[in-house]
């Protein structure tokens, strides 16, 4: 195997990962927390925008580790 395909494959099975371990530590007990279909619809909601700020937190932090690791 590549170097590329063993990026790839650490890059899936983190992206895997991750999703696995956000439902069910955020999406079930925010799912089972309410009662009425809509609360549980606007939980949802809410957990996937906190999932992507998270990601995007991690890609940024991830960049600016990229950026400046020729002088760290």
């Amino acid at each position: 195997m590549s170097n590329q395909t063993w990026t790839q494959v650490v890059v899936g099975a983190t992206a895997g990962l991750s999703v696995i371990v956000w439902a069910a530590l955020v999406l079930v007990p925010a799912w089972t927390s309410f009662s009425k279909l809509w609360e549980r619809l606007v939980a949802v909601v809410l957990s996937v925008y906190v999932l992507a700020a998270f990601a995007l937190a991690g890609a940024f932090l991830g960049g600016a580790f990229l950026w400046y690791f020729d002088e760290l």
